[in-house]
């Protein structure tokens, strides 16, 4: 018998902890925690364990391609070949370009922080096609482009380690982080305080030494009302601030309006409780650790711009104990890097043309994050041909019927296009609407390079197993594609020149100096970064400084500095209130599913075999719900429904409920897999308002009901 052990990291999620994977004579014996790993510290998590492994070995894995011979939706397939499902592929997407013009052709991936996403991102692009859809409108967006806007890349970059006050916002680092949650531990056991803003009750607001609750989508009146208390006391950074802060007059003149009086009254937090956790994050070092919880609002970058000023004004930013900027090896590449590499670039006014860029040109279009389309206005592009048709896509390893508000939608767009293709690890209600679809690898299959902002350092997915049945990586699928549409004359440029995964991966490295054999054998590479270098680095915004005032939002009519926006829900009239009494949050979080992945998975649905809503007794007897039973919820402003389970809890606030996205039924006779059932998304509009800078729509804070069923 032969055993080995291989250094890798699971990269389900973007905390990708390190992981050690012991094989014996060519299967998988154990995955496991790697300590040395500098970015998870040996923490890890039940489904880096158990849900990777299964992802990969499930009797339910799509392992060859398959044609549809019945309707849309109808869950008939047919098994075909590489070279069919390829040839039909080129074929149909072929002829939508040539009838409607390369525009008309949309990807749809999960986003820019795996490989996926930059390749899908090349491959529309090599078809003429700017358009490209991600998920981070919904998860992660607002906090990425708060941080451009600002000039202060720090995602991730939290080191709790250092710290003496973690003040966490809208994050539950229970379910979602192991390496966040232990550090958090670690903090309260050598004497430091926690800071803990969130309507919901968790973990983390149980060991806080500070809990602020504030009625959902009010979160930025605290921040603000916190650093008009530093400046107030003179508990701000006041060298860095004249050095390296623009617009500071201008901010304190905004901050000075929302004293804590102020903000007890739009939060319902205490003026003693803001205060306190102005004390104690002044006190310092002090790391600021968001979460989605304050990521998908309608006012979601203004509430990140609140944050992320008082990080700045502080002292906390880029420091030992703070808030880190985000570091690489020179000559490394990451995936957004190659995004905006000129010469993987359309012409500028092929991009000022992506669906979604006039009205969003921070999202999307050429000055966008990651270029990508506005989701919302594509499927009403799909729909209604505005404003041009799009009537081809191709989507890869997103869920997207599940994922985006508004499934009925959503499913209607797709049943409307002239084709659709799909690669996939299993069938979900996304595929049941494809032409074709195409088996996928899994992170067990792949091989992967990536900055790893928390290490920091250079990570590494290490392909242990050869893919299962004919299962292929995204960009072998994109390269054979790209091959069958050039001999159809349907490309415009080719912009995959790498023959394969490796020669990609070593094109990221570049001129770092980190070869593939050192990651091979240690799982990461570890890379010498200064603190606080902003001498060397300046910040990357129109004034090369931190902007509290920001000159890019003013020149589009926008707010330049971070303010309070009154949540849309508190906006309703009495008629509203009446018939949707109740405020939903659906960022619940679960240890055993991410997002809508593993849903098939018998041990995690022996875990959490349904969809669950909490809510508080008090409000649960006011509307006759009882404990375990099926409620419907319905939104405002939507007429579908969608099923969960009442659990409840005094974790939910009065008048507040709480549930979960990423639900369906893969066992379901239903071809839709209860995508329009048990899947909140199911009842939620994804329709305006939106975020002025990110697009991004209310999925949290929308006032619903719950009937008991």
């Amino acid at each position: 018998m032969t055993k080995s052990v291989h250094p890798s990291q699971c990269w389900e999620c973007n905390t990708y902890c390190g992981s050690l994977i012991s094989k014996r004579n060519g299967e998988i014996l154990k995955i496991g925690p790697n300590p040395d790993h500098p970015g998870s510290k040996g923490a890890f998590c039940v489904k880096g364990i158990r849900a990777v492994r299964e992802w990969t070995d499930n009797k339910n894995r799509l392992l060859f391609p398959m044609r549809r011979v019945g309707a849309r939706g109808s869950g008939e397939w047919k098994r075909i070949s590489w070279d069919a499902a390829l040839d039909e592929m080129a074929d149909r997407l072929a002829a939508v370009r040539s009838k409607y013009g390369p525009m008309s052709i949309a990807g749809a991936v999960s986003g820019a922080a795996f490989s996926r996403g930059a390749v899908m991102a090349l491959l529309m692009r090599s078809i003429g096609s700017p358009n490209w859809m991600i998920n981070q409108d919904l998860c992660g967006g607002c906090q990425a482009l708060s941080e451009k806007i600002t000039g202060i890349p720090m995602k991730n970059g939290e080191d709790i380690d250092n710290a003496q006050c973690a003040m966490l916002v809208g994050r539950n680092p229970y379910a979602a982080d192991p390496t966040q949650w232990r550090a958090l531990k670690a903090l309260k056991k050598r004497g430091g305080q926690i800071v803990v803003i969130d309507p919901i009750q968790g973990p983390a607001s149980r060991i806080a030494d500070v809990y602020l609750r504030p009625r959902p989508g009010t979160d930025a009146a605290l921040a603000l009302s916190i650093a008009h208390l530093l400046v107030k006391w003179g508990s701000y950074d006041s060298e860095f601030v004249e050095r390296w802060c623009h617009g500071f007059e201008q901010y304190k003149k905004r901050i000075d309006k929302f004293s804590p009086e102020v903000a007890a009254r739009l939060t319902g937090v205490s003026i003693s409780d803001i205060v306190a956790a102005a004390k104690a994050y002044s006190a310092g070092p002090s790391v600021f650790v968001p979460g989605h919880g304050i990521d998908a609002f309608s006012a979601g970058v203004q509430t990140f711009r609140a944050f992320d000023c008082l990080v700045a004004i502080s002292g906390n930013l880029d420091r030992l104990g703070g808030n880190r900027l985000t570091k690489k090896p020179k000559g490394f590449r990451t995936y957004l890097d190659l995004i905006h590499d000129p010469q993987f670039r359309l012409p500028v006014e092929v991009e000022r043309q992506t669906i979604g860029a006039k009205e969003f040109p921070l999202w999307s279009g050429p000055e966008g994050w990651q270029t990508a389309c506005h989701n919302p206005s594509v499927i009403e592009a799909v729909l209604t041909g505005r404003p041009y048709p799009v009537r081809g896509m191709y989507i890869s390893g997103v869920n997207i019927v599940v994922t985006y508000p508004d499934a009925t939608r959503t499913i209607e767009a797709l049943k409307s296009l002239d084709f659709v293709a799909v690669a996939t690890q299993n069938l979900n209600p996304t595929s049941a609407f494809a032409d074709i679809v195409l088996p996928k690898t899994t992170t067990l299959e792949e091989e992967e390079v990536q900055l790893l902002w928390g290490g920091p350092c250079i990570g590494y997915t290490n392909p242990v197993l050869a893919p299962r049945g004919e299962a292929r990586s995204d960009l072998d699928i994109a390269l054979a594609l790209r091959d069958e549409l050039a001999t159809r004359d349907a490309l415009a440029k080719d912009f995959l020149p790498w023959p394969d995964q490796r020669s990609f991966n070593e094109y990221l490295l570049g001129e770092s100096g980190i070869k593939i054999e050192e990651l091979q054998a240690k799982g990461f590479s570890e890379f010498p970064y200064k603190l606080r270098n902003f001498e060397e680095t300046g910040f990357p915004t129109v004034s090369g400084k931190v902007e509290l005032y920001s000159e890019k939002l003013k020149t589009l009519g926008l707010d330049p500095l971070p303010n309070y926006v009154q949540p849309n829900a508190d906006l309703a009239g009495p008629e509203e209130r009446s018939h949707f009494p109740l405020i939903l949050l659906t960022g619940l979080r679960e240890k055993t599913y991410h997002h809508s992945r593993f849903r098939d998975q018998d041990w995690a649905r022996r875990i959490s075999p349904d969809p669950i809503v909490q809510i508080h007794p008090v409000t649960a007897a006011e509307y006759n719900i009882c404990d375990t039973e099926w409620v419907s919820i319905q939104t405002s402003g939507v007429s579908t429904k969608s099923r969960a389970r009442a659990q409840l809890s005094e974790n939910t606030p009065r008048g507040v409920v709480s549930t979960g996205m990423g639900w369906w039924e893969p066992f379901s006779d239903d071809p839709e897999m209860g995508a329009r059932d048990i899947n909140i998304n199911g009842a939620m509009s994804y329709g305006g308002p939106w975020d002025p800078v990110t697009g991004s729509s209310d999925s949290r804070g929308r006032r619903c009901r719950l009937t008991p069923v």
